[in-house]
């Protein structure tokens, strides 16, 4: 389906082939028309979907034209990452159409805080905010919410996973009761269903099969050991040469300069990103490695969901999550819009339950790829937390071997 099929003002629709949008995705041809007929939505799909196009065009297609002097949508994210892409996204598409958006988050040096507070009292048209620093405002008196028609819940489910349940009610208690309501979320646990009974009336329901990569992420997984898995990294790096845009993601931030240092390289820029750096400087990261400057990034799940970065070659797991579904969400971030990528998993001994519940989850196993002849029949050295005794369990190939004592 082509974006002419929608009843979009022909300016927005001038916008959207600018931008470089063809063929609606599922997401979009479900959502649009719902949202275009004023209903309330609560939408199920995952990450690399075009969700954020499914909600911004019909939001876009209302406003354009009101000129108005009042704040007609909020959109409430988990991260300052994902309140800057949007904004972006919306600044992209609004080129010509004069909306005003912006977007409100914490983390910077205080000198947004005078830009924000002038957008939220006059009527900014959009407003993309983190709920923190969105409630930071809301208590000062001066944030006119008295008129929104629209509001959004974007990555709602990791929004209550980090704790803005409460953030999230406070903040509806200053948006009118009469509005649209619409809540899109990766997952649906009966958290999403509870909140959704209390802020939304009568919600249609999308749910896209979730839960599975993209059909281009070309996924394997390597059993290793520990000691082993910045060798094998430097080695699957070194081994593809044509891959410009890297992305590692470490389960702590801890790890992140650590593997960092692993992986400095003379030929190639390796850099991480986790919460300690400071908003501009995390900018400063992505930034360069959008535009190629930066080939390896080493990041926490920071980056699992909401930053559209194109054309990603490789993922890297070096350490396996936790959560199966933040899995998916981490292979999320290649094989967008329908290009190819590949996805490499790091699984210890320790690790191993984490896959089978991954596998599970996309209902097939993940194909186990042999280490490479330089580290293969390699040993780990391990210590047996109840003895604090060293142990040496073997690696050979793509199965462990325990040494006799």
């Amino acid at each position: 389906m082509i974006f002419d099929n929608f009843d979009l003002k022909p300016e927005l629709l001038d916008a959207v082939y600018y931008m470089g949008f063809r063929e609606a995705t599922p997401i979009q041809q479900q959502a649009i028309p719902v949202i275009l007929g004023g209903h309330d939505l609560i939408a199920c799909a995952q990450t690399g979907t075009g969700k954020t196009a499914a909600f911004l065009l019909p939001v876009l297609n209302s406003v354009y034209g009101r000129h108005s002097t009042h704040t007609h949508t909020l959109i409430l994210v988990p991260t300052r990452e994902l309140a800057i892409q949007i904004d972006q996204q919306i600044q992209g598409l609004a080129y010509t159409l004069n909306i005003t958006s912006i977007a409100v988050y914490g983390g910077g040096d205080g000198s947004d805080w005078e830009q924000e507070k002038t957008a939220l009292s006059q009527g900014a048209e959009i407003i993309v905010a983190t709920p923190g620093r969105l409630i930071s405002h809301l208590n000062q008196g001066y944030v006119q919410f008295d008129r929104i028609e629209t509001l959004i819940l974007d990555e709602a489910d990791r929004m209550l996973d980090i704790g803005f349940h409460d953030d999230i009610m406070k903040i509806i208690s200053f948006v009118p009761k009469e509005r649209q309501t619409l809540m899109f979320s990766a997952t649906m646990p009966p958290k999403i269903r509870a909140l959704s009974k209390r802020i939304m009336k009568k919600p249609s329901e999308i749910s896209l099969e979730i839960a599975k990569p993209a059909e281009g992420v070309i996924q394997a997984a390597y059993r290793v050991g520990e000691n082993l898995k910045l060798p094998l990294v430097q080695s699957l790096i070194a081994d593809k040469p044509d891959y410009n845009s890297i992305l590692v993601f470490s389960s702590t931030k801890r790890k992140v300069q650590d593997i960092v240092r692993g992986l400095r390289n003379r030929e190639y820029v390796v850099e991480g990103i986790s919460s300690d750096l400071e908003q501009k400087e995390r900018e400063q990261v992505l930034g360069r490695f959008r535009s190629r400057q930066t080939r390896v990034l080493v990041a926490t799940d920071v980056l699992s969901r909401g930053i559209d970065i194109k054309d990603i070659n490789l993922i890297i797991n070096y350490d396996v999550p936790s959560d199966a579904e933040d899995y998916v969400h981490r292979v999320g971030r290649t094989a967008r819009a329908e290009t190819t990528g590949v996805a490499i998993t790091l699984v210890t001994r320790d690790d191993a339950y984490k896959l089978q519940k991954i596998e599970k989850l996309i209902g097939y196993e993940i194909y186990t790829a042999p280490l490479p002849e330089s580290l293969a029949g390699m040993e780990e050295v391990k210590t047996d937390s109840d003895s604090g005794r060293k142990q040496k369990p073997r690696f050979r190939g793509d199965r462990f071997r325990r040494k006799k004592r």
